[in-house]
């Protein structure tokens, strides 16, 4: 992924100088940034906080220090996908699927969505419940291959993904910081969390 390779990757100070963007012509066409670009700037924008990693061994270090920084490493998780237990057994981690005993929330999800930053999830991940049942702290695991341009994107990937049996609930979670909602109809009743998004490198 090209912004992820920049920031981690070598430092290559042999490469000609870049246009400045004052030389190009307003008549030319405006410059589209890569998809990854595209979805950390408006992730980090809804206040988003994620966690690059180039392999899994890195995802469980990431993960080590979320939990140390909020003091969460003895906390109750909500976990709803089993799956997830499995992926991350060597933690030890105190899960439920009680709600009120959780002090936070371990998911995947469907899809990241590069035009707004937000994620792209449905009942895979969080059953029937609705976002503001769920706990106020959510960590999210996620590939960069699951990077789309747009919700329309998303969703015709959870169809073609799940031809028997398209999951129900199927929202998004944009709000990262208390900010005004948007009303259209994947978002309205959402609620504002505080998330983290572990994000895999797997292209």
């Amino acid at each position: 992924m090209s912004l992820f390779r920049k920031i981690f990757g070598k430092k290559n100070d042999d490469s000609p100088n870049p246009i400045k963007s004052e030389e190009r012509s307003k008549y030319m066409p405006e410059i589209k940034l890569p998809i990854d670009e595209r979805f950390t700037i408006n992730f980090k924008a809804n206040g988003g906080k994620f966690l690059y990693s180039e392999n899994i061994d890195e995802v469980y270090q990431n993960l080590n220090l979320i939990l140390q920084e909020n003091n969460w490493s003895d906390k109750n998780v909500l976990i709803i996908d089993d799956r997830l237990k499995d992926h991350f057994k060597n933690f030890e981690l105190n899960s439920t699927k009680k709600i009120s005993e959780s002090d936070y929330f371990l998911s995947t999800c469907e899809y990241l969505i590069a035009n707004d930053g937000s994620l792209l999830i449905s009942s895979n991940q969080i059953a029937e419940k609705k976002l503001k049942e769920l706990p106020d702290n959510f960590i999210i695991y996620a590939t960069t291959s699951q990077f789309v341009e747009t919700i329309s994107e998303g969703l015709k990937g959870i169809k073609d993904k799940n031809r028997n049996k398209i999951p129900t609930n199927i929202t998004t979670i944009k709000h990262f910081k208390n900010t005004p909602e948007d009303k259209d109809f994947l978002t309205y009743g959402s609620s504002s969390k505080n998330l983290y998004l572990l994000l895999l490198e797997d292209l």
